[in-house]
């Protein structure tokens, strides 16, 4: 099993092993990982764990995160790496680790938005064809620019995200990467990992899971299928195959 051995000052204070896809480090109580110091942020980075793969990724941390002595906002992880966490410093045992992986195989955080008129009813109903099925809005043309942007037209199976509410609605998110993090950091964040038998979402950050067609997810990792409805950090999304 992979491991992290946190250190401070050339002193080692404990070991974690790596027994879950999803590790959250922080000064908060809640993390995975507590470092109660207050030059790291209440949820400063997180690792994401596939089989034997493991990619770090910066929670937009007031300080930053320092790989071998480099910045860092996602980084693959490898064996003996030293992750600096402010004055600590984690370093990463696996001697499993897969060689040759990037940290391009990680997609950019996509930053969900809700709409700040959620809560108001919609002044108008969208337009519904004679089939049945709504016209979802597309944003308008001036509208600020977002975190993800239209990509270009998938194959016939490609897997995608299209936002359904908030200020993303109409986009679209087509799943190309090995891991895809959805949300706002330090609020509530969700990693989509695309593996052999398909498509899994796993809860990584928040005091609250985010919700796959209405239920409430655990810690576990949870197969999507088509057309199933994602809640997250308040916006809801579909995930469907093109």
């Amino acid at each position: 099993m992979a491991k992290l051995i946190l250190s401070l000052d050339g002193e080692v204070l404990r070991e974690y092993g790596i027994d879950k896809e999803s590790l959250t480090i922080g000064r908060k109580s809640h993390n995975d990982i507590q470092i109660d110091s207050l030059a790291v942020s209440s949820e400063h980075a997180m690792i994401t764990t596939i089989l034997n793969d493991s990619f770090l990724e910066d929670l937009d941390s007031t300080n930053g995160t320092l790989v071998n002595g480099n910045p860092v906002k996602k980084h693959y992880l490898q064996n003996g790496d030293v992750i600096e966490v402010g004055k600590h410093t984690l370093t990463y045992v696996n001697a499993d680790a897969v060689p040759g992986h990037k940290a391009e195989d990680f997609e950019k955080t996509m930053i969900l938005r809700a709409s700040p008129l959620a809560a108001a009813p919609p002044a108008s109903k969208p337009e519904t064809p004679q089939g049945g099925a709504e016209t979802l809005p597309r944003p308008a043309p001036d509208e600020p620019s977002a975190s993800v942007s239209n990509p270009a037209p998938a194959g016939p199976s490609a897997a995608v995200l299209q936002i359904l509410t908030g200020g993303n609605a109409g986009k679209e998110l087509e799943l190309t990467k090995t891991l895809t993090s959805l949300g706002k950091p330090g609020v509530q964040v969700a990693v989509i990992t695309r593996r052999p038998q398909g498509y899994f979402i796993t809860h990584v950050l928040g005091d609250e899971f985010p919700l796959l067609n209405g239920n409430a997810l655990d810690a576990q990792a949870k197969p999507l299928s088509d057309h199933d409805v994602i809640d997250l950090a308040g916006v809801k999304m579909e995930f469907f195959f093109k």
